[in-house]
């Protein structure tokens, strides 16, 4: 009942609650066949351009998240809501996930670095209940570095596992770990897709450990995976920001039996085109390809059915039973325009309901940021409270629906308040482009 309210909410209840008229699309003309008014902030959205992993630059698009800063941020953050083990840090984190409950989250942490777990014998897959404590730990020296995560109907936990541990020509300097002597590497890693229990038993290994390839066997650099609900099919995003890359979505049978595949990008570049995947109810894959700039829908085949950029520059993508959309933006560079934190809106429409924004600022030169900073990673509970996972700083932050303040938009300003939009304002939405 509270995941269906929350479906809701964020398109309505801002609106319902202040006695304001229905919520209305930003890109939708006024009276008289005018443009709308671009809310403020606008201009400097459609002027500017996205950051890349390592520094791409997507072309700008004055249709691309140019309602970020007036669209209603609903939500108050929590980033210290969960206990670690004494003497342990969480590291880096772009893979999160919530568990077959829906309320426990499932965390996939870089042994307390940046990087990769090279040296560490610690468990980097990590469960937390709603309470914040570890109820399961998995994977202690069988995963190189942990990138992306899926729990499966059966509550089954699926790990895709980035860069070898045996090879570093896609390491780009990460970590400085030069190559390993022949043979110096007990347990091989990387280029890889693991299927464990909750208890950490190992079911399934998709892949070779630590060796890069593009064919029906081998991955190089997957990021991210989902698991069919409906067919049990294994959905992989093998490719990364660096070569060797592969620019492919590959889908493999429950047992891990190779199907299909297709480009995660229909253009030229291949390089950083799904970031992260998720599946809606009907079956549709849902890509952050985050050189592009875009959330690429297809169907379960690879058909293009949509290219939306206005979900910001996505890093990672969730799709929730009730086909709500979280879109973590954790790239968007100083004086780009566009604004860090996750997009909230309808995977059926496209349209885009909230903003909420990095808690850690947005680069500028005072604030320089890492490559990418939280969150990296985006799911949801079943109770619509929000979890992201951030690379640098690393953290899981909560989001939960405030009701004891009005909420504002991205600048923090709400209706009536000083250089905020007049009381009676219509609660704004992002529309995808026509055609779109």
């Amino acid at each position: 009942m509270l995941a269906v309210r929350h479906a809701r909410i964020l398109l309505a209840a801002a609106a319902l609650a202040a006695g304001l008229p229905v919520a209305i699309s930003l890109a939708q003309p006024a009276p008289g066949g005018a443009p709308a008014a671009a809310p403020a902030g606008a201009a400097d959205n459609a002027a500017g351009r996205g950051r890349g992993g390592r520094g791409n630059q997507p072309a700008a698009d004055s249709k691309r998240s140019e309602g970020d800063r007036a669209l209603v941020n609903p939500y108050s953050v929590n980033t210290g809501w969960y206990t670690m083990p004494k003497g342990r840090f969480l590291g880096g984190a772009s893979a999160i996930a919530i568990d077959k409950d829906g309320t426990s989250v499932w965390i996939a942490e870089r042994c307390g670095g940046w990087d990769l777990c090279a040296g560490s014998h610690v468990n980097p897959v990590i469960r937390f209940n709603a309470a914040g404590k570890i109820t399961a730990q998995l994977g202690a020296d069988m995963i190189s570095y942990p990138h992306g995560l899926d729990i499966d109907r059966d509550g089954n936990v699926w790990v895709t596992d980035l860069q070898s541990n045996i090879d570093n020509a896609a390491r780009a300097g990460r970590g400085n770990f030069p190559n390993p002597a022949p043979g110096s590497v007990k347990t091989p890693a990387g280029a890889q897709v693991l299927k464990f229990t909750p208890q950490g038993r190992l079911l399934l290994r998709i892949g070779v450990p630590g060796v890069y390839g593009k064919d029906q066997t081998h991955l190089s650099q997957p990021s991210d995976v989902v698991v069919s609900p409906v067919t049990g099919e294994v959905f992989v995003s093998d490719v990364h920001d660096t070569q060797p890359a592969n620019n492919r979505i590959v889908v493999f049978d429950k047992n891990g039996k190779y199907l299909r595949e297709w480009p995660c990008d229909p253009g030229a570049r291949g390089l950083d085109c799904s970031h992260g995947i998720s599946m809606d109810s009907h079956g549709n894959i849902f890509s952050a390809n985050r050189a592009a700039g875009t959330v690429d829908v297809f169907d379960p085949n690879g058909k293009v059915l949509h290219r939306w950029p206005q979900f910001g520059r996505a890093t990672g993508v969730y799709v929730d039973k009730n086909d709500i959309l979280y879109v973590s933006d954790s790239g968007s560079g100083a004086g780009s325009g566009f604004l860090r934190g996750i997009h909230i809106g309808s995977a059926e429409t496209g349209i885009v309901t909230t903003f909420v924004p990095d808690p850690w600022g947005q680069p500028s030169p005072d604030n320089a940021m890492r490559g990418t900073s939280s969150p990296e990673g985006v799911t949801a509970d079943k109770n619509g409270v929000v979890y992201a996972a951030g690379v640098t700083p690393a953290g899981i932050a909560r989001y939960t629906i405030q009701h004891n303040v009005p909420w504002s938009n991205a600048q923090g300003r709400g209706p009536g308040s000083p250089g905020g939009p007049p009381v009676d304002s219509p609660v704004p939405t992002v529309a995808p482009p026509a055609g779109q």
